[in-house]
């Protein structure tokens, strides 16, 4: 089954990519890889605040991590110009703004994983980290970078 098929039986819009906030691009190539550079969780357009632990609960940071998942396809659907290309996601690594306590980082990020696997099928298992950090920029809650290999 086609990516796009399945991102509509999700009811998933690919959004453009994001402008960067600073000195970086959004996406590197070096041979069959591609960087996909960290995304910051965003509600309604602006970054998606708080601290998990603090003012916000597993579930929501699950629910934040999706949602960046979902910046991250548009952005690697506009590094190779078409999702059935994508052979493996490869590995993904998240940043959860969380309080010294809070030990759920593996939980909040399943909101990523989940969903490429949705998407992607067995090519979408992949590799993984999650870190819990004492903060992310302009607040965000969650931070998700990912590599992935083109066929």
């Amino acid at each position: 089954m086609s990516i796009y098929k399945r991102l509509e039986e999700l009811q998933i819009t690919l959004p453009p990519v994001s402008t960067p906030a600073a000195a970086y691009v959004p996406f590197a190539q070096t041979g069959n890889l591609v960087f996909v550079s960290g995304h910051i969780a965003k509600k309604n357009g602006k970054a998606w605040t708080g601290q998990l632990g603090q003012n916000i609960q597993t579930e929501e940071g699950k629910a934040a991590a999706r949602a960046i998942a979902i910046d991250l396809l548009g952005t690697l659907h506009a590094a190779v110009g078409d999702l059935n290309k994508i052979k493996r996601i490869v590995k993904v690594m998240s940043l959860v703004n969380s309080t010294s306590d809070f030990t759920e980082q593996h939980l909040v990020t399943n909101g990523c994983s989940e969903l490429l696997g949705q998407v992607f099928g067995e090519a979408g298992v992949h590799a993984r980290s999650a870190f819990g950090v004492a903060q992310l920029p302009m607040g965000a809650c969650v931070e998700i970078e990912l590599i992935a290999e083109i066929a």
